[in-house]
């Protein structure tokens, strides 16, 4: 048997930073989407714990035992107290690496569903966001997909209504930063701090059905991320404007999209950007269901 699952890249609609807490990290307000640009993880029974990983592996640790995915399978080992148990993990790189839309973190949800599933674990999906949580604070998030609200350090997750659905231009410079995040929120000061008013706006159209708006967009790195990964800036403003929207970063970055309007014509936008050396992916929303499913294969 083998059982296999996607694990979604996402955006944050809003990102916001409240304070700095006492343990050092900082307090967010954050509404988070899952889009279907997508890693693919199967599993598959095996006396040992191995995985594979194939596809697009700029950036990624080199020794598997880093691997967010072999990290969330040995966690999950331990969580269930039995170290007997194996399994082959097969990793298909599509989403960019530390590109700030989450892909590590939705690999290790990924094999979190997947191996639960594989072992018959029945860990629920409350008991396996606990077990991610120490692994990432996106990794809770990305087993529930879809939208939702997030808090803490990212890792207190309140599902929401799925957004309308809504297509993106996604671009990812190619840079990458060694311990970019923690880099991004030492620069953040008080002065950058908010009320999360932005997100519980957000929250409150959603759950009334209604879509996301290039107006309700907000990310607090873009107030730092030049000081960090200036190539970020630079391609977000080689990019300028699509019609009247403009580019929002993605998580850290370097990534960053533009909201695209129903019917908007975008190739001239993809030329002269795919002519810069950037990458381009045209995405859309993904809904909690397929986000999180899994099939399998006999």
């Amino acid at each position: 048997m083998r059982i296999s699952t996607f694990a979604p890249a996402k955006v944050n609609w809003t990102l916001e930073a409240l304070r700095r807490r006492d343990d050092g990290y900082h307090e967010v307000a954050t509404v988070l989407q899952t889009i279907d640009l997508a890693d693919r993880v199967v599993v598959s029974p095996d006396e040992e714990l191995r995985l594979s990983v194939r596809g697009r592996v700029e950036g990624l640790p080199a020794v598997p035992e880093e691997n967010l995915a072999q990290r969330a399978a040995t966690a999950l080992l331990e969580a269930a107290g039995d170290r007997q148990r194996g399994a082959l993990i097969e990793l298909e790189k599509v989403v960019p690496a530390a590109a700030g839309l989450g892909g590590g973190s939705s690999d290790a949800a990924a094999v979190l569903r997947a191996l639960n599933a594989l072992w018959g674990l029945g860990l629920s999906v409350g008991e396996l966001a606990s077990i991610g949580a120490k692994l990432g604070a996106d990794v809770p998030f990305f087993l529930h997909g879809g939208t939702a609200r997030a808090g803490g350090r990212g890792e207190e997750v309140t599902p929401l209504p799925d957004s309308p659905q809504c297509r993106l231009l996604l671009v990812v410079p190619h840079t990458l930063i060694p311990r970019k995040t923690a880099l991004m929120y030492a620069r953040l000061t008080p002065e950058h701090y908010t009320d999360g008013s932005r997100t519980a706006a957000l929250v409150e159209k959603l759950r009334g059905g209604e879509p996301v708006g290039d107006g309700d967009l907000y990310n607090v790195f873009e107030k730092v991320v030049s000081d960090v990964v200036p190539a970020a800036t630079e391609a977000m403003t080689l990019a300028g404007t699509i019609g009247s929207n403009r580019p929002h970063l993605a998580g850290s970055g370097p990534a960053f999209f533009f909201l695209l309007c129903p019917g908007e014509t975008t190739q001239e936008y993809l030329d002269r950007l795919a002519a810069a050396g950037l990458d381009l992916f045209l995405v859309g929303t993904l809904e909690a269901t397929p986000a999180t499913a899994l099939r399998v294969e006999e």
